[in-house]
């Protein structure tokens, strides 16, 4: 019996690419096809769901790991691979405190997904090492401190140093030195 695979993702060649590694096996079927991830909540609901395979980003209100935490709230047996092509660590720390077995970055490819699939429903959780570093600049990612991604992100949000400083519990002039 193969297992039963959700596609849960907003482009349609993402999908398809998805449907071509599920049918390359025998071990998989494809069972259904969500373009966000309320509808793959939907689909793991009311139908038998063994395996999800989902984006972290897709166009709707609620994202991926929003979605997992549901689905492993309504079905705690079903598998659930994460993936993105965004390389944000903060989606790693989500992912596992909802639940989510693996984690698979779509431009990196450190394994292939049908690997990753395998050894998920084999048990494993399956993560990747790190996570991919950014050009920023004239700065790589993974030389930032946590502190300094923290600003940076509210920095781009468009707050104030004032702002971050409120929102981070730092002074507006420890903003200005991370900056």
């Amino acid at each position: 019996m193969a297992y039963r695979v959700l596609i849960a993702d907003d482009q349609k060649m993402v999908r398809q690419m998805f449907e071509a590694a599920v049918k390359s096996s025998e071990r998989y079927e494809a069972a259904g096809f969500a373009d966000t991830p309320e509808r793959a909540v939907e689909l793991c609901h009311t139908g038998r769901i063994d395996l999800v395979l989902m984006d972290v980003v897709m166009g709707s209100g609620m994202d991926g790991i929003d979605a997992a935490g549901l689905i492993k709230s309504q079905s705690p047996d079903t598998k659930i691979i994460l993936v993105t092509s965004m390389p944000e660590v903060s989606y790693i720390d989500r992912a596992r405190e909802a639940g989510v077995e693996s984690f698979w970055h779509k431009e990196v490819q450190e394994q292939p997904l049908l690997e990753i699939m395998d050894r998920t429903m084999a048990g494993e959780s399956v993560y990747p090492l790190s996570t991919p570093a950014v050009t920023l600049g004239n700065i790589v990612s993974t030389e930032l401190t946590e502190r300094e991604i923290a600003v940076l992100r509210e920095l781009v949000s468009g707050a104030s140093n004032k702002e971050i400083g409120e929102r981070l519990g730092i002074s507006a002039n420890t903003v200005k030195v991370y900056i």
